[in-house]
């Protein structure tokens, strides 16, 4: 009786100290400026979208906020934590970034200023800026770091791969590594390798003169291709006409192929002499006949004035039909930003001191690039002051590479460093399935 008192005792204690343990919902709901809007479940992870009241301009803490949204991926606060972003919207499906799924940890993502719903109203465009954006991340993070107290990667595929390098360049040591997948580094803007790359990328030359050749063939047709897309009930207000978004499109056209396509699809082009419904259904599968249009560009407003204010964008190549061009220079970033935002000078400090810190102090950073991809043709690159960091290219790879299609002992020593740098043994024996945010289709989605 007395044995049996006794454990009996031990598991009413035990169950009175699990019971005075905070739930994870209650913690989140005491930070102060978070509002929980919902929860759910993805596996065996519990998962809430969240609100957290923000500075519009840091600089000024008590003036003008806004509620930016993000969402928590919770498995257990003794696990490590990523910090996630996609540089755009929130996701509406909450899944484990590669980084987490490696160290079957929490996840945090970000979803970028700017973006609605997380835009100040009054919006003031001047707050649009890699300082302000770092500053969002480094509140989030310095209050759920009183919760995650392990250790802390940050992530993020093209431009949430660009927007974590920037967060670690002003908040060098609010999370102990970054993993950045895609993520263009445009240092000098005016100094612009993408159409040489363009015209030379993969190994079957013929490829690339057969995109070419569709160029000139819509363009040479563009009427008919203009009375199809007005047909089809797009507008082109934004642009001034559908024949200038028509040009846009055309001069995107090899880009974005390569961008999201293989090798392998360059038997889908189009030769000399196609019908316009064989263009018409390569461009549906390709670039996509819904984005250049007035619906399909203004949800990626910040994008866009962030391309053309600090970020620096890919020079589109003219070269091929340049003699069919109406509108020649239209493919920049002010044609997409609505005309009564008004744009700043372009800030040619920014990606230099970024590049910079990249190279003369930055530490635990892997970079996961595809050799095919174009936005991979000025990377972000490892220079003598670096620490500690990695740089990886997947062969063939396009905008969806990944640390799972790297080559065995590049996958290897890339999954072990994600592994040392999150304080967890390698390999994880078992994670949940779940939608990849940073997935191809994901970025698809999101055009870069």
């Amino acid at each position: 009786m007395l044995a049996f008192g006794l454990v009996t005792a031990q598991v009413t204690a035990t169950a009175s100290i699990a019971s005075a343990v905070p739930d994870i919902k209650d913690r989140i709901a005491a930070i102060p400026g978070v509002r929980i809007i919902s929860e759910g479940t993805s596996g065996t992870a519990r998962t809430f979208v969240l609100g957290i009241q923000q500075p519009a301009d840091h600089r000024k803490p008590r003036g003008t906020r806004f509620e930016q949204r993000f969402s928590l991926l919770h498995k257990d606060v003794s696990r490590p934590m990523v910090l996630h972003t996609s540089g755009y919207n929130l996701s509406g499906t909450i899944g484990a970034s590669e980084p987490a799924r490696l160290v079957d940890g929490n996840q945090l993502s970000v979803e970028q200023r700017f973006f609605a719903p997380s835009r100040p109203s009054p919006a003031d465009w001047d707050d649009l800026n890699i300082w302000q954006a770092a500053n969002d991340h480094h509140r989030i993070v310095k209050a759920f770091k009183e919760v995650y107290g392990a250790k802390w990667l940050s992530t993020g595929a093209s431009k949430g791969g660009m927007t974590s390098i920037y967060h670690r360049r002003f908040f060098p040591r609010d999370v102990d590594a970054t993993i950045a997948y895609v993520a263009p580094n445009d240092v000098v803007n005016d100094r612009d390798v993408y159409g040489e790359f363009i015209r030379n990328v993969g190994n079957d030359p013929s490829c690339n003169r057969r995109l070419e050749g569709v160029q000139r063939q819509i363009l040479q047709q563009r009427d008919v291709f203009v009375q199809r897309l007005e047909a089809a009930g797009y507008t082109f207000r934004q642009f001034g006409g559908a024949h200038r978004a028509l040009e846009v499109l055309v001069l995107d056209t090899p880009f974005t192929f390569w961008q999201y396509g293989t090798q392998e699809q360059c038997a889908l082009v189009p030769g000399a002499g196609a019908s316009a419904d064989d263009l018409w259904t390569f461009i549906e599968k390709t670039v996509g006949w819904d984005f250049y249009n007035d619906a399909g560009v203004a949800p990626y407003a910040a994008y866009y004035y962030q391309a053309g204010t600090q970020l620096g964008w890919p020079e589109a190549d003219e070269s091929a039909v340049d003699d069919l061009l109406r509108y020649p220079g239209v493919s920049v970033p002010r044609t997409m930003v609505p005309a009564d935002i008004r744009f700043p000078r372009f800030d040619r400090h920014a990606m230099k001191d970024v590049d910079r810190w990249v190279r003369l102090q930055g530490s635990r950073l892997l970079f996961v690039n595809g050799q095919n991809d174009p936005w991979s043709a000025e990377p972000f690159r490892l220079g003598p002051g670096t620490r500690d960091s990695l740089s990886f290219v997947v062969p063939g790879g396009n905008h969806g590479a990944n640390i799972a299609k790297l080559p065995d002992a590049q996958r290897a020593a890339a999954t072990a460093a994600v592994q040392r740098w999150a304080g967890v043994s390698a390999p994880v024996a078992a994670l949940d399935a779940g939608a990849d945010p940073d997935s191809l289709d994901a970025l698809r989605a999101r055009r870069g």
